[in-house]
């Protein structure tokens, strides 16, 4: 087709609202029956109803490295293109669009969000971009990353994608055990990454945002392989049940430390951190058994540890613990992270050690609370000459402090 064919075909194309109304109901009424294999097809589709060309799906690939292309019908399958640099990455660590102009137009990179958690990044082509195309595109990008993530549970297509080596079957378990990655409200953010990503099997973090309490907890089961994955695996559902059960710090941990005890016996234990934040008015409470004490970040750098009472590792039947509390101001950051972040050793033999934790939390440039956990933890390992013997997690929390009434506000 001709350039000037082309720009004509671009004005006779109907971006008004209204019409992007109906055009997002249509694929959002056929989403509800459509097998997973027809997600591509169908997203192609309606690309082209506004004048796109040329779609590809990325999804981040499990080491947070790089966006795979999703493989479909009619959708363009390129090279992966890596996170740190490339614009794709870009629109995915920032979660907002990046328009690169090209010879034959516009390419177009849109993050695919589900709630705040990235899932990817859906790219197109347009001749030219305006704002009705923006507003139209980005609606359409939150509409095809549900879609994503409802069909995702139907298929393994997806997974497959994501996968670029062998996955073990304790980091299959895992990885299916995860929250999302990234979670972030007006009021609170948090974000976490795993290390060895195929191969992780004792570590694990949760959370759950219920009212203005926002829940959290790192832990870190003793062991590698299938035995540590099986342990993290009942702490995070006992856990997880005595948090829905609504009782407090302490009794969690007595609840997890009764259930790890029960089921693997006395030579068996979990480390934990289990948190409670308070995300209106910054007030942050827990409980430490055994755990690395976090750091707190302040304006970019590592204002000191959060220190306090710690009892025995879950599983061990120690005292109940005592609740610790800190006020946090707005902005600061809290990091979690598993002992192999700083037991590792280096060429030399020498442990990586706390100092340098700390130099490389300082040292990396984000803002964006995703970006910084995935630098943080991508940093950690090449500081390590690219060694994980053992599991390494790095979580993040952020109290923002701000409001969300207005966004049930219609106007």
């Amino acid at each position: 087709m001709a350039d000037g064919e082309r720009r004509a075909d671009h004005r006779r194309v109907d971006r008004s609202e209204g019409f992007g109304e109906r055009l997002l109901g249509v694929l959002l009424d056929r989403a509800h029956e459509m097998p997973p294999q027809l997600i591509a097809p169908l997203i192609a589709e309606e690309v082209a109803r506004v004048g796109g060309r040329d779609v590809s799906i990325l999804l981040q690939d499990y080491a947070q490295e790089l966006l795979v292309p999703l493989p479909g019908r009619r959708l363009v399958v390129d090279e992966p293109e890596a996170i740190a640099d490339s614009p794709a990455g870009t629109a995915f660590l920032r979660a907002s669009a990046v328009e690169v102009r090209q010879a034959d137009g516009v390419r177009v990179h849109l993050p695919l969000l589900d709630g705040s958690d990235e899932v990817g990044v859906m790219v197109l082509t347009l001749d030219t971009v305006d704002d009705d195309d923006r507003r139209l595109l980005r609606r359409l990008a939150g509409l095809v990353a549900d879609m994503l993530v409802t069909k995702h549970a139907y298929t393994d297509r997806f997974f497959q994608a994501r996968r670029r080596e062998p996955m073990s079957v304790a980091a299959e378990m895992q990885w299916s055990l995860l929250p999302p990655l990234t979670m972030s409200v007006p009021q609170v953010a948090v974000s976490g990454a795993v290390e060895p990503a195929y191969d992780i099997a004792g570590d694990s973090f949760d959370y759950a945002l219920n009212d203005n309490i926002l829940h959290a907890a790192v832990i870190d089961a003793m062991g590698h392989g299938l035995d540590a994955a099986t342990m993290a695996t009942v702490a995070v559902g006992a856990y997880r049940h005595a948090r829905r059960s609504g009782i407090n710090l302490s009794e969690k941990y007595a609840y997890m430390d009764k259930a790890i005890a029960e089921q693997f016996g006395p030579d068996h234990f979990v480390t934990a951190q289990m948190m409670n934040l308070n995300v209106t008015t910054g007030l942050l409470q827990w409980v430490n058994a055994g755990h690395p004490a976090p750091m707190l970040i302040r304006d970019h750098r590592v204002h000191g540890r959060l220190e306090g009472p710690t009892t025995l590792p879950v599983g061990f039947g120690g005292e109940h613990p005592p609740i610790s509390q800190y006020q946090l101001q707005r902005g600061d950051r809290v990091l979690c992270y598993t002992d192999g972040v700083i037991e590792e050793r280096d060429a030399d033999g020498e442990p990586f050690g706390e100092e340098r934790l700390v130099r490389c939390v300082e040292a990396h440039p984000h803002k964006e609370i995703r970006a910084a956990a995935l630098w943080l933890s991508r940093t950690l390992k090449q500081e390590r000459g690219g060694r994980t013997s053992d599991d390494s997690t790095v979580f993040l929390i952020e109290w923002r402090g701000g409001a969300a009434d207005h966004l049930v506000v219609l106007e």
